[in-house]
């Protein structure tokens, strides 16, 4: 398991929950002694078309946060092409990304990475078929969009519940999800009982990673990543990814 980072995604962006002072560093500080670190190169504007609108990029652009929210895009591709080369892997990155659609954006997102990611190595011939499952707090409202007509990549948010009603629902998706090439992981962990969720315990986020894990193992020779999304609290988010990681690798 190998981590994407970049001392740049601990600048503070905007005033938004996902781009507080400490949020990256309580991550990092977690996996830093534990985990091999590899850094990303900012994403094209090419990249950025593969889902988005000119219209959309262009809208960014005039924000001064347009280099951040590339070289976060840039952290999910190099997630996927070293999970399409056989190593499971984790951007530590942010802007978080799964609330933007093709030609618009909310909810702490300006760019999809994970879709961005999905749909580069389908460009180029490394993947065909792709699994997203995203286990944030909130759907995913921009992947499901970018993704609405694809018969080929398929979008899964862990449904509500009890705690053990949704790590279950998970599990079961899982089991009878067959078909795809790689699988991407939106890793939210605003549903942890101390952050805005209210539900799950950290020692569930090693569960769901090592689901991801096994299911990856059995359908698609092992190729899988997670992406950072959301996560909030900043005393219990690290010790939640690093669960997550513990899990998955």
């Amino acid at each position: 398991m190998k981590v994407v980072y970049n001392e740049k995604y601990k600048e503070v962006y905007s005033e938004d929950p996902a781009a507080m002072a400490g949020r990256i560093e309580s991550i990092y500080d977690e996996l830093c002694k534990g985990f091999e670190f590899v850094e990303p190169i900012s994403a094209s504007e090419e990249d950025l078309r593969l889902v988005h609108t000119q219209g959309h990029i262009d809208a960014i652009k005039r924000r001064e946060l347009y280099d951040n929210a590339l070289l976060a895009v840039g952290g999910a591709i190099k997630a996927s092409e070293l999970a399409v080369d056989g190593e499971s892997a984790f951007a530590l990155i942010r802007p978080p990304g799964h609330h933007a659609s093709p030609s618009s954006c909310w909810g702490f997102c300006f760019f999809n990475n994970v879709a961005i990611s999905v749909e580069k190595l389908r460009k180029n011939g490394k993947v065909r078929r792709a699994l997203i499952v995203d286990i944030d707090l909130h759907y995913g409202d921009g992947t499901a969009n970018i993704f609405a007509s694809s018969s080929e990549v398929s979008y899964y948010h862990m449904p509500s519940g009890t705690r053990e009603e949704q790590v279950e629902r998970l599990s079961d998706y899982l089991a009878g999800k067959k078909g795809y090439d790689i699988l991407a992981l939106s890793a939210g962990f605003d549903r942890h009982k101390k952050d805005w969720g209210g539900i799950l315990r950290t020692t569930d986020y090693e569960r769901i990673g090592k689901m991801i894990r096994d299911c990856t193992e059995r359908e698609c020779s092992g190729r899988r990543y997670a992406v950072l999304e959301g996560g909030y609290n900043h005393s219990v988010l690290g010790k939640n990814a690093k669960s997550l990681l513990t899990g998955m690798k």
